[in-house]
């Protein structure tokens, strides 16, 4: 198709160029001029149309391994795997399903989540579950996504209490503080791109009942890595940036949590407090048995643009 387009261009320019050598007039210098932009708005097109078509490829290839072939890895063929439960609905991969299949077996509490990196509020590990009755906390350093929630009639009344602040760990308990996000709690997800590693280690004294955080993927399974404390950087986009697997797992036994999974494009890790665990998930709760290497190729979104569902239950403001 590109390859058309191409001969198609020079065809007509050195058509149009010829007829200029010979008239060397303004006139077909400002048509050619103009043949050329309508050229370039035809290649824009059909790269559009070829990246659709790539992006429907994947997508179709992602459905398949993850509906239809997953289950034959023996790997994934132990229930008390959280891969196989994933599905999407505000979640950036399958985070929601996972979060779910966590709490229909650690059983859901009160219903209390707190969540750091919301983006703009309708893609993250928290919308979901507001859609459901939960009530809450949101904390991130823009503030796009209280527009959502000042547009939405029934996100009003407090089911949601936010910050937009910048979260080091010297502040983020201060933070919670000041929400009043209680000690004991639900579910936290972590997702702060640079820092993310010392934003849970500025938590230990809350209690959440499972956490998830994003880990750096590109290391092994069994290094113990993560970037250098600065408060105030931020992630430049590079593969320099949070933690490994391990060093989340040895950060997260030392808070009392148990690694329990990772979603399968290798962006989130999943916790549990140690307590809870029992034999409900797959043991031995180490990065070496649960670590996905990062798919991120894999990314891909169902369905129509992103939003958070209507609210099914009257607001209940969170207390501590």
């Amino acid at each position: 198709m590109l390859g058309k387009v191409l001969k198609d261009i020079y065809r007509r320019t050195s058509a149009a160029g010829a007829s200029v050598g010979e008239e060397e007039s303004a006139p077909k210098a400002e048509s050619l001029a103009d043949e050329i932009r309508r050229l370039a708005k035809d290649i824009e097109l059909r790269a559009r149309e070829v990246r659709a078509a790539t992006n429907n490829i994947n997508t179709a290839n992602v459905i398949r391994l993850v509906d239809f072939e997953l289950d034959r890895n023996p790997r994934f063929n132990d229930e008390r795997r959280l891969l196989k439960y994933g599905f999407q609905v505000n979640s950036q991969n399958a985070e929601d399903g996972m979060i779910h299949e966590i709490f229909s077996r650690i059983g859901v509490g009160k219903r209390i989540f707190a969540e750091i990196g919301i983006s703009d509020g309708t893609e993250n590990n928290t919308a979901f579950l507001l859609s459901q009755g939960w009530t809450g906390f949101w904390v991130d350093g823009d503030q796009t996504f209280r527009r959502m929630l000042g547009a939405r009639a029934d996100l009003q009344g407090g089911c949601v209490k936010s910050l937009v602040e910048f979260v080091t760990r010297e502040n983020v308990a201060d933070l919670f503080a000041e929400l009043g996000v209680p000690e004991e709690f639900d579910f936290l997800s972590l997702d702060i791109d640079q820092n993310t590693y010392y934003a849970w280690e500025g938590l230990a004294t809350y209690r959440p009942r499972a956490v998830v955080v994003e880990y750096n993927a590109l290391l092994p399974p069994d290094v113990d890595w993560k970037v250098h404390y600065e408060p105030n950087r931020v992630w430049n986009g590079t593969s320099n940036f949070g933690a490994s697997l391990k060093a989340f797992e040895i950060l997260g036994r030392r808070l009392g949590y148990e690694l329990v999974g990772c979603d399968f494009i290798g962006v989130n890790a999943f916790f549990v407090r140690s307590d809870l665990v029992g034999d409900l998930f797959a043991a031995p709760f180490t990065a070496e048995n649960h670590y996905e290497p990062p798919r991120y190729a894999l990314s891909h979104r169902r369905g129509h643009r992103t939003a958070i569902l209507d609210r099914a239950y009257p607001t209940i403001v969170p207390t501590s």
